[in-house]
């Protein structure tokens, strides 16, 4: 979604579609255990899947589905058309029956040891250990995941792709195609050429599925990794009946695939494959950005297991939308893996968006409202001025750069420097004094506060991929033009004197240490024993001995780095940000010692 509203802030022609792969033996398991058919259980995740994208704020163009008639019309064609040019193969597989339920068992319904790395819980097509693919029949002690039981080896008859024969054209195409794949898609797609194709089934033994047309098969469902991909082709044939002009246009159109590196294999190889061996010019993927594992604390994130905390969990959590935006593209494991953790998701919102973003943004609106009767000021910019434009236009260039390789991590890095310069030129002018100064000392802070208001409503536009409801509250603040919403390839006056501006309101909340507490024991453990734990008479708040101990080396830390910077005479807004990052460790520090938070008293500060 970010790169998609960079894309259309650039001026590109975008079309962005996601939706739910809804075929598949992941479909009847989660039917078998919640009592429902599958299409009731589409029907109901679809709809859920619908509203968690709608709350985080996602632009699709369409969200569709699978389980449709374009689905069904799409992937029998493209398999007829593979039929036809002879890239298609019959065999008997070894498949696991499991006698008590009278069915042959798909990947999903097999759970065992792994045969690569021995892990007890590995699925019968995937080990989430080790990451790679297996054979349900490869698994050591298999358990049949409806009754627990031992299931036995049968016979089937399945259809194949002949990767074997494709293996030439696809080298040749991975080698033109994947040169600005990220790293790791370059590098898991090539691992898989390079140890030699081998033929893929893509028929199950399946009610719930794209029905397979040719006779003999006609009892089987086309294997989800075979269809699913398709659905991105049928999905858009759901938004437009020019469909074509999108997917058989590779001279006009640009592909790019975001995705997780577990996911590669089926996008750079078997998919692909499949187009290759239909011979129509189909629009290939360009740009295959996947990244690497987003961890949860010190655990692996797991849907199936219920692990780690979750797209309607966050919508329950009260934090905004924007804020798991930001933070979890500040945290993309773009080259490494990262995790997510609550007290650094709370360290980030204060310090980078309250304290940086927001604080200049409403540090320069209110001033303009307090002194100049919300009007932009004349700016004449002297040479100090022109210099942090120039460093601004600096910081303008690298986000475009980054972005435009997809690399969100990094370009948001960009605006928050581009916010300090901000802070920067404020706090180095103290224009709050020069409006009490001489004519000329005032014409001085209507620049500054010009130029800074100019700042806040291009940050408006580019904190508009990463942050859509705080952009649209600033650009409301601001009463900028639609005329704004364009990334320029150089700074520029966007709002000019005489401009007035709406009324000034604070656009971060503080997260609190006691709120982030909560949130991390409510989402500890697995999603489904959180319900269990909810309805358990509440324990009495006592010591996290183990957090403490981690907080008081980091309070320690981060207490000589304020004594650092105050003996460096370092600007103070780096200080208070650096002295407020401290007095929020030290409550933390409380909540985990098991001490309640003590309201706020004393005196209070001097107005500034």
């Amino acid at each position: 979604d970010v790169y998609a509203r960079f894309a259309r802030l650039r001026g590109y022609n975008v079309l962005y579609v996601c939706g739910t792969d809804e075929y598949g033996t992941s479909t009847e398991t989660k039917a078998v255990e919640e009592g429902i058919t599958p299409r009731q259980i589409c029907d109901k995740y679809n709809k859920l899947h619908e509203e968690i994208y709608k709350w985080f704020n996602i632009s699709f163009d369409k969200f569709g589905r699978t389980t449709t008639e374009e689905q069904t019309e799409i992937a029998q064609d493209i398999f007829w058309s593979l039929h036809k040019e002879g890239y298609t193969m019959q065999d008997s597989v070894d498949q696991l029956y499991c006698t008590h339920c009278s069915r042959f068992l798909a990947d999903r319904f097999v759970e065992g040891e792994c045969p690569l790395c021995g892990y007890e819980d590995a699925r019968g097509d995937q080990c989430d250990a080790c990451g790679k693919l297996i054979n349900a029949s490869e698994l050591i002690l298999p358990r049949c995941k409806l009754c627990a039981r031992c299931p036995e080896v049968r016979t089937s008859n399945h259809l194949f792709l002949d990767l074997p024969k494709l293996e030439g054209r696809l080298t040749n195409w991975l080698e033109e195609s994947s040169e600005k794949w990220s790293n790791n898609a370059r590098v898991i797609a090539k691992s898989w050429v390079k140890g030699g194709l081998q033929p893929r089934c893509i028929t199950r033994d399946l009610k719930w599925g794209t029905p397979v047309p040719l006779e003999g098969f006609q009892d089987k469902v086309f294997y989800v990794w075979f269809d699913a991909p398709i659905g991105y082709i049928s999905i858009t044939a759901q938004y437009t009946e020019h469909w074509e002009k999108w997917w058989k246009n590779p001279d006009n159109v640009e592909y790019w695939q975001f995705m997780a590196k577990d996911n590669v294999p089926f996008h750079s190889v078997v998919f692909p494959c499949t187009m290759l061996g239909t011979n129509q010019n189909w629009t290939m993927v360009n740009r295959l950005m996947s990244t690497e594992y987003l961890n949860y604390e010190d655990a692996k994130f797991s849907k199936s297991r219920g692990v780690g905390v979750f797209g309607n969990d966050a919508q329950e959590t009260g934090i905004p939308a924007d804020v798991w935006r930001f933070y979890l593209m500040y945290m993309r494991p773009e080259s490494q893996d990262s995790a997510f953790k609550w007290e650094d998701l709370m360290m980030k919102n204060n310090s980078e968006l309250l304290a940086n973003l927001g604080n200049f943004i409403n540090r320069a609106t209110k001033f303009t409202k307090d002194n100049f009767n919300s009007t932009i000021p004349e700016m004449n910019l002297n040479n100090d001025d022109w210099e942090m434009v120039a460093r601004v236009n600096q910081e303008l260039s690298n986000y475009i750069s980054l972005l435009e390789d997809a690399r969100e991590r990094e370009a948001i890095t960009s605006v928050f420097s581009i916010s300090r310069l901000g802070n920067q030129l404020m706090q180095h002018n103290t224009p709050w004094k020069l409006v009490k100064g001489s004519p000329m000392e005032l014409a001085r802070a209507g620049t500054v506060v010009g130029l800074s208001v100019n700042l806040a409503c291009l940050l408006s536009v580019l904190v508009q991929p990463y942050l859509p409801t705080l952009s649209a509250r600033l650009q409301e603040q601001l009463k900028a033009p639609p005329s704004v919403n364009v990334i320029p390839e150089q700074f520029h006056m966007m709002l000019p004197p005489g401009h007035k501006i709406g009324e000034p309101s604070p656009l971060v909340e503080e997260i609190k240490a006691a709120t982030i507490a909560q949130l991390k024991a409510k989402y500890a453990g697995k999603q489904a024993d959180r319900k269990e734990k909810e309805e358990a008479p509440a324990a009495p708040a006592g010591q996290d001995k183990e957090l403490a101990t981690k907080l008081e080396k980091e309070v320690a830390e981060q207490g000589d780095k304020v004594r650092l910077l105050k003996t460096d005479k370092a600007e103070k807004a780096v200080i208070d940000v650096e002295v407020k990052k401290l007095i929020d460790m030290k409550k933390q520090l409380g909540v985990a010692l098991g001490q309640p938070e003590v309201a706020p008293g004393g005196k209070k500060g001097k107005k500034k």
